[in-house]
């Protein structure tokens, strides 16, 4: 389960079979885009019946709480995107629910290779199962690049079970720099795709700090109790569940000591030592000379990258 690009990740069971880069081999996207994803197989690698290579994206139940899906009152939604491969044919794809006991495959046409294609499918409500109208995840929409018989279905019906995919679907991942790209998803109420909806950066960049927020900067002081390491307050945008931390980039880590003496920490390490969606207090270790129990300003951390994630 693997982060690509804007929340969208990459679910295999098996590694090292694909790669994704946004938009790879400098294709021209398609007419009001400037980007897209564009994943690559790295071999011609022949699936078992239980294989899968998906590109996902998780939508929060918050989000989608206005569809009432599990209820007989459940409404019609409609996937578009486009989509530009170096094969032709029948692709799938799915959506299912969180706990995997329904899903939806569905299947379309990319019938001109390496052109850019406009999809659009119709998937009429879910009036069974457990749809979670929460912080958690909602739904999540699969496209696949290969996906064995056991784990495809029937397209254009629900069913109980997990399904990744269609039955007879392409396979990407079984030929050997095979190409993928796609660009402009939009899952809207309806059955009829509209044009896509442009959000302008900045609220955009909002909505995706509520799931994700890196940073090698700092907002508050600090404080500790030893001599080599502090514990700095952090302030987050309003995130969707209390984060983990990650190190994105390893680096070293500065503080300014009572305003006067400059420390650094060449091979620092993080972690979370208190943390709510609001706000984390983290852990900064490496340091040495530190005085205990005085307070720090100016810290930093420095040429290190550090991620906060909420993602489903």
């Amino acid at each position: 389960n693997v982060f690509t690009l804007d929340r969208f990740s990459f679910v295999s069971s098996v590694t090292s079979k694909l790669s994704c880069q946004q938009n790879a081999g400098s294709v021209t996207p398609p007419t009001g885009f400037i980007n897209y994803s564009g994943l690559t197989s790295l071999s011609a690698y022949s699936i078992s019946s239980t294989d899968y290579f998906t590109l996902q994206q998780a939508i929060e139940g918050l989000n989608m709480a206005d569809l009432d899906w599990g209820k007989a009152s459940a409404k019609t939604v409609t996937l578009s995107f486009q989509v530009y491969s170096s094969l032709t044919g029948a692709f799938g794809g799915a959506i299912y629910n969180s706990d995997a006991s329904r899903s939806y495959p569905f299947t379309y046409s990319v019938p001109v290779a390496n052109t850019w294609t406009a999809i659009s499918i119709t998937i009429a409500g879910d009036t069974s199962g457990t749809w979670l109208t929460t912080t958690g995840v909602g739904a999540r929409i699969n496209w696949g690049l290969g996906v064995g018989s056991t784990i495809s279905g029937t397209a254009g019906a629900w069913a109980g079970t997990l399904y990744r995919s269609a039955t007879g679907a392409t396979s990407v991942v079984g030929t050997s720099g095979a190409t993928f790209y796609i660009t402009g998803v939009q899952l809207e109420k309806g059955s009829t795709a509209t044009s896509f909806e442009y959000v302008d950066y900045g609220r955009q960049l909002q909505q995706c700090q509520r799931y994700a927020f890196a940073t090698n900067g700092s907002n508050g002081l600090a404080g500790s109790g030893d001599t080599t390491s502090r514990q700095q307050r952090f302030n987050l945008p309003q995130m969707r569940a209390t984060p983990t931390l990650t190190t994105i980039t390893a680096g070293s880590a500065a503080i300014t000591d009572d305003y006067a003496n400059n420390h650094i920490a060449a091979n620092a390490g993080f972690s979370l030592t208190n943390a709510n969606p609001q706000f984390v207090r983290v852990g900064i270790s490496g340091f040495s000379g530190l005085t205990s129990g005085r307070f720090t300003a100016g810290i930093g951390t420095g040429t290190a990258v550090i991620l906060f994630s909420a993602e489903l």
